[in-house]
């Protein structure tokens, strides 16, 4: 018996893993096509089968007598109550070939974030059109995603066959849509189509001679063929450190996952943004020590020098290393209600930790209907827009294509750190490591330029200061009757890219002056604009 179960191990850990998706639009068949997966691969245990017959019961959609099949994975009350998928789910199966994880994504449209959250580390996309409606806007705007995700895979899944009679003409013309969208997005015009039923399972685990035309193989034939390759592990090695270990005096390593690439003892080390170089002296793969590792591996190096090295800084190969820069354009996909407002300051959360960021610009938006580029100020919930945007400081970065850790990040609000737009880096500007001038370092770092403000009284300009807080932008309050020679200081200040508020009866030429119409904040979110290290506008109110 230990010896069967040690070889059923040996054999289970030899399967490489495919991890894929399913998405599409609303009642499409998602859910019901996972459960019919696990039902067919006898991967439901019998209790929870029970469970779901139950169940199907009362929140079942199918018909009395039958178990509906999309409860395997529809397990919130919500989701039940109204039959829709909510959360993103995941589910593990396997078959005699290949490993598998699913994410069950929901179609709503309101729930386009979860479905980009799914997506985010899946190697193949499952995406379901209904037979009776064909490609719908949000197949469209699923299969814009999955090309910005840089997801290679692409399986389209013309579901409920039966409802139309496994009509030929119905599966071709869905067929050739579908392939018009994909072309336009960048989604592989080679991507297989495969006609089903999850609800009877016809062409889903097992052939069916319901679509004599059909000749190509189920859906699970093609996922056990699809292949993987190794291209991360091919990738020049990139190192984003997680955490600064030091147990004792003796020993200082650096703790993260490997992104891309591999590692071996005596390789040579750039560490970024510093670019100090060293060596590799130790490698350690779950507490023991390695000659080698490689991607996706978490790890622990031990450098031969002593650098000052922290989370969110990146090691990488000197040969072949990753742009360094604030800069940055990217694909934003807006995931908040609360609109996008350029030059806003935000945290950008990436490998390299989280730095004050502001959206810049934005070249277009994607209309998801008719995949046309649009001019556009702001970015609504569901929006998906090229921007530009600016760093306060330098990070390590690359190409989403070329690298997914290193160039993916979220933007979250600095107020109540909600998670508002995720992004794919397109390009950046590489700094090369050169040192800035004093002045556009400052700027970066505070996220602003200076500012010489007037204001008549005290408490208009502690209003003044605290709506502009609300931006990112922290403002020096003084009063000319409680500092001699005030002006000069404060000229000298607002020199040095600080907001000065100057509360003074007789103000400088050179101060702006906040009209009284105006309220704090009007005036607030106006000087933000203006004061934006990039920003063109002329300071004026």
């Amino acid at each position: 018996m230990n010896e069967t179960v040690a070889r059923w191990l040996r054999e289970h850990q030899a399967k490489d893993m495919l991890r894929f998706l399913t998405c599409g639009s609303v009642d499409d068949g998602k859910s019901t096509l996972i459960g019919r997966l696990l039902y067919d691969t006898a991967m439901v245990p019998e209790d929870q089968l029970a469970a779901v017959a139950r169940d199907s019961e009362r929140h079942g959609t199918v018909g009395r007598g039958r178990i509906d099949l999309a409860l395997l994975t529809d397990g919130l009350k919500a989701e039940r109550e109204q039959g829709i998928t909510i959360d993103v789910a995941y589910r593990f199966f396997t078959s005699p070939r290949r490993k598998f994880i699913i994410a069950d994504c929901p179609g709503h449209a309101q729930y386009t974030r979860n479905m980009a959250t799914g997506a985010s580390t899946c190697q193949l996309a499952v995406i379901l059109v209904d037979a009776r409606h064909g490609v719908l806007e949000q197949t469209r705007r699923h299969a814009c995603i999955v090309s910005l995700l840089g997801i290679r895979h692409v399986v389209l899944a013309v579901n409920k066959m039966d409802l139309v009679g496994w009509d030929e003409a119905v599966f071709r013309r869905i067929v050739a849509d579908f392939r018009a969208v994909a072309e336009r997005v960048g989604l592989s015009a080679s991507s297989a189509a495969i006609p089903l039923s999850a609800l009877d399972g016809d062409y889903v685990v097992r052939a069916s001679e319901r679509a004599p035309w059909y000749r190509g193989p189920t859906l699970l034939e093609h996922l056990e063929r699809v292949p993987l390759g190794d291209a991360e592990a091919q990738a020049p090695w990139r190192l984003p450190v997680q955490l600064a270990l030091r147990p004792d005096r003796e020993f200082r390593g650096f703790a993260g996952a490997l992104a891309s690439g591999r590692i071996a003892l005596g390789a040579r080390v750039l560490h970024l943004p510093s670019r100090q170089q060293s060596r590799i002296v130790e490698i350690r793969v779950a507490g023991d020590c390695c000659p080698e590792a490689r991607a996706p591996q978490s790890v622990i190096v031990r450098l031969a020098d002593e650098i000052d090295c922290a989370r969110g800084d990146v090691l990488a190969d000197p040969e072949q290393p990753p742009a360094v820069s604030s800069r940055l354009e990217a694909w934003l996909i807006w995931m908040h209600e609360q609109p996008l407002t350029l030059h806003t300051t935000y945290w950008w959360r990436g490998a390299a930790g989280y730095v004050p960021a502001q959206v810049t610009g934005i070249a277009y938006e994607l209309d998801v209907n008719t995949l046309a580029h649009r001019a556009a100020s702001t970015l609504g919930l569901n929006g998906i827009a090229r921007v530009s945007l600016e760093l306060a400081r330098p990070v390590a970065c690359e190409p989403y294509g070329s690298n997914r850790v290193l160039g993916s990040f979220v933007l979250v609000d600095r107020s109540h750190c909600g998670t508002l737009a995720a992004g794919m880096v397109i390009g950046c500007d590489s700094e090369g490591g050169s040192a800035d001038d004093a002045r556009a370092a400052r700027r970066r770092i505070l996220g602003h330029r200076g500012a010489l403000i007037a204001v008549a009284d005290a408490a208009r300009a502690r209003a003044l200061a605290e709506a502009l807080l609300a931006h990112g932008i922290v403002a020096v309050l003084l009063d000319e009757q409680r500092v001699p020679a005030l002006p000069a200081v404060a000229r000298e200040l607002a020199a040095q890219d600080l907001v000065v508020l100057l509360i003074c009866a007789a103000p400088p030429d050179e101060a702006l002056l906040v009209p009284a119409e105006l309220s704090a904040r009007e005036a607030a979110a106006r000087l933000a604009r203006c004061l934006h290290p990039l920003s063109d506008i002329e300071y004026t109110i």
